[in-house]
């Protein structure tokens, strides 16, 4: 908590007083705080600070427009206070005026500490850039600051750019290298890379510090199945629940991992955990959210109703509650349970915007889709969600500008992949990279919210480990990419074409091995903004040229619970060592196939070029 303003109209005893109660607001003894707030207020009303200790004490007590009135008052008397501004735009925040909050902390330009608040809240605003900015202020401020370079590395991070994330973090560890929360940052960003035995150690050397908390546990047993222990991480995984049975993240981790390498039920120890924790609303809401994702609605329905009853209703829960009903079929209580949601989070919550335009297309009012669609570009122009929904309202529409949108013939690529060199000819290339993708296929089953149907993905990120054939790989692929790339045109007003760059950033990787019957669902790459499958090795009935399209790739048909009609507006025949391209917001899935060969292909999600 900050330090009182200064210079202030207090006495050395008020001032002695002003910290008792601060002592009182940190131990969570809000009223006593507020009592001694008031009586220096009365003693004193034209000090800033007891001003600020009101504010700071209403803010406690969730009074948030009386604490921003008393906030407003200690800034009339002390404009330039850092601490007076620091906790202002913390009151702001909590009030959800973040960019209020942003802007107010702009007149603290001399302070690190606060620009490292801008930094914050420009990540919560999904601003990386600006986050980024901030902490290059502070560190012009306080260059050896560790939290300032902890900063950039989270910021760097959100950017994507995880190398110079993790160079910032480097720089992080190196001025504070007992602090564990920086070493498990680090860690954390070289498994985004790949680097995952950098991670592990990384990982390791914060839990030695001493100070590890679920977070870092919960960390820990990512990297371990990303490593290849799938059992080392369900080992640690039980490790975490146990140590903290309270923290929702274990308990969702250890049913994922159950879901892909486990033999028993992924869901009864989450559920048992909920259940003997009745009041314990993050851990409900966490249950309750993979009950959906696991297609478990009707247990997912109860387990929102449970919460209402407990917790009483809120935007975020109604928004539960409308999902699992539209899962149910229920449409009428979704429509309702949707509409009082959109009440609150329709102006500006982009995700939510999507999940109701999902449920509108399910009831037919493709058109209101079409409308929260548009709104969800305008609110972010990069959302890839948004703009599918966009080009299914104008399919259905008949309007021409589905085609502009996505451009099945010109957005989507089918290119050869030159082998690396080393290698004699293409089959020899792909039978070494077919060898080593099958050593990393180690789950027996998909992931739990993935579109892999009957198959396995890899964990983590597939390039980035070091390993020289899958070195080689990226490399090809990348060099294919950028010359597809070249050939497109400039369209400054496209959402795809309007961001290309002459290069790309890789950013997700990973494997999929689809058994026979198996397939990928129709979906699209939220996180991305051209995708990719690389196709490695390939059944026999995939391969053969016929009628039958088994196997293929077909894209334009839209995700299958929306419960739309409509054909793909192309089909792909993959062939081996070739690479399919296509914006990420393109709806793509895969046709079943019946040979027992496995189909293997490696997809990226890439974002332009800085």
């Amino acid at each position: 908590m900050p330090a009182p303003a200064g210079p202030r109209p207090l006495t050395a005893s008020q001032a002695a007083r002003f910290s008792r109660a601060l002592g009182h607001l940190r131990h969570g003894e809000t009223l006593r705080a507020e009592q001694e707030a008031r009586r220096l207020l009365q003693e004193a009303p034209e000090a800033a600070d007891a001003w600020q200790l009101l504010g700071m004490c209403l803010a406690d007590g969730g009074r948030l427009p009386e604490a921003l009135a008393a906030f407003e008052q200690a800034l009339q008397r002390a404009p330039d206070s850092v601490p007076v501004l620091s906790n202002a735009a913390a009151c702001l925040r909590r009030a959800g005026r973040l960019e209020d909050a942003y802007a107010l902390l702009g007149r603290a330009a001399g302070s690190a500490e606060a620009a490292l608040q801008q930094s914050r809240l420009a990540l919560q605003l999904r601003d990386p850039a600006r986050a980024v900015d901030a902490c290059r202020r502070a560190l012009a401020l306080a260059p050896d600051s560790a939290a300032a370079w902890l900063g950039l590395g989270h910021a760097l991070r959100a950017q994507g750019d995880w190398d110079a994330a993790a160079q910032a973090l480097e720089q992080a560890v190196a001025r504070a290298p007992a602090h564990a929360p920086a070493w498990a940052a680090l860690g954390a960003v070289h498994r985004l890379a790949g680097r995952v035995e950098a991670a592990l150690r990384c990982l390791r050397r914060a839990e030695a510090l001493g100070e590890v908390g679920p977070d870092l546990l919960d960390a820990l047993s990512g990297a371990l199945v990303d490593a290849g222990q799938p059992e080392a991480a369900l080992d640690n995984a039980r490790r975490l629940v146990m140590r903290h049975p309270a923290y929702a993240g274990g308990h969702d981790t250890l049913a994922r991992l159950l879901w892909e390498h486990g033999d028993e039920d992924p869901l009864a120890g989450f559920r048992a955990a909920a259940r003997a924790q009745p009041g314990n609303r993050p851990l409900w809401l966490a249950f309750a959210r993979l009950l959906l994702r696991a297609r478990r609605a009707e247990e997912a329905l109860a387990a929102a109703e449970a919460l209402r009853l407990r917790h009483g209703d809120d935007p975020t829960l109604c928004w539960l509650r409308a999902e699992a009903l539209d899962r149910l079929d229920r449409m009428d209580e979704a429509a309702a349970a949707f509409a009082e949601a959109h009440r609150a989070l329709g102006r500006d919550h982009v995700a939510f915007l999507n999940a109701h335009a999902r449920h509108l297309f399910r009831r037919g009012d493709w058109r209101r889709a079409g409308e929260l669609a548009e709104a969800a570009t305008r609110l972010a122009p990069g959302d890839q969600e948004a703009w599918s929904h966009l080009g299914t309202a104008w399919r259905l529409a008949g309007d021409a500008r589905e085609f502009w949108l996505c451009d099945y013939d010109r957005l989507v690529g089918d290119v050869e992949v030159r082998p690396p060199p080393g290698y004699r000819d293409p089959a020899a290339f792909l039978d070494a990279l077919a060898a080593r993708l099958e050593a990393l296929h180690r789950a027996v089953r998909e992931p739990v919210d993935q579109s892999v149907r009957n198959g396995s993905q890899t964990p983590g990120r597939l390039f980035g480990r070091g390993d020289p054939i899958l070195d080689a790989a990226q490399a090809a692929l990348h060099e294919a990419v950028r010359g597809w790339l070249q050939a497109l045109p400039e369209d400054d007003r496209h959402p795809f074409l309007g961001r290309k760059r002459r290069d790309v950033r890789m950013l997700g990787s990973w494997s999929v091995r689809l058994r026979a019957s198996g397939r990928h669902a129709n979906h699209i790459h939220p996180q991305g903004w051209l995708s990719s499958a690389f196709y490695v090795a390939l059944p026999e009935d995939v391969r053969r040229e016929g009628p039958h399209p088994a196997g293929c790739l077909q894209l334009g048909q839209p995700l299958e619970d929306l419960g739309l009609a409509l054909p793909p507006r192309r089909i792909v025949r993959p062939a081996p060592g070739r690479l399919a391209l296509f914006p990420s917001y393109v709806w793509h899935g895969t046709v079943p196939f019946s040979s027992p060969a496995p189909r293997l292909t490696i997809a990226v999600d890439m974002l332009p070029a800085a």
